[in-house]
């Protein structure tokens, strides 16, 4: 895997989590934490634990930082408050990917779960984990907000695709 095909794939991932997110700026702030049914709770507990995902894992592979835990739901009371973090994160993983280069991808991380179990992975491995990781908790908060009457739409990569093809140069 290549560093521009990395690059593609998060911007596919960001893409993604903006139609998850604008989506969700339209259910009322009581669906936003209610059991929903979902893996981690909540659609605030499946959109946290996706950028929760995001954080730990460019920690682990820029910084070399293993962090005991993932963030907690609690630490985002509003959906504004966590798409003001994910910006932020966003920004941080595009700069951290934009500095790698061809020896970098192909290169091991060692980190820790957040068990404390130790392991080491080529990085192109664990980058793209962190976008099919996404893929399958925004997968979860597409279903909550379907319910909620508001579905985020396709989400495929292929729809990522064709609507960058389609984008005005």
């Amino acid at each position: 895997m290549t560093t521009s095909e990395i690059a593609t794939l998060f911007d596919y991932n960001y893409w993604a989590n903006h139609r998850v997110l604008d989506a969700a700026a339209r259910v009322t702030p009581a669906q936003f934490v209610a059991p929903a049914g979902l893996s981690h709770g909540s659609l605030r507990g499946a959109l946290v634990h996706v950028l929760s995902a995001e954080v730990v894992w460019r920690l682990r592979c820029q910084e070399g930082i293993s962090p005991p835990a993932m963030l907690l739901e609690t630490g985002f009371p509003t959906l504004a408050s966590l798409r003001e973090f994910w910006s932020e994160e966003e920004e941080a993983m595009r700069a951290y990917l934009g500095g790698l280069t061809a020896d970098d991808i192909t290169g091991n991380i060692r980190y820790q779960t957040t068990k404390r179990v130790p392991h080491e992975n080529a990085l192109w491995h664990l980058l793209a984990h962190v976008v099919n990781h996404g893929t399958q908790f925004r997968g979860e908060a597409a279903i909550a907000l379907t319910a909620y009457g508001q579905s985020p739409g396709d989400l495929d990569f292929i729809f990522f695709l064709r609507q960058r093809k389609a984008a005005p140069a």
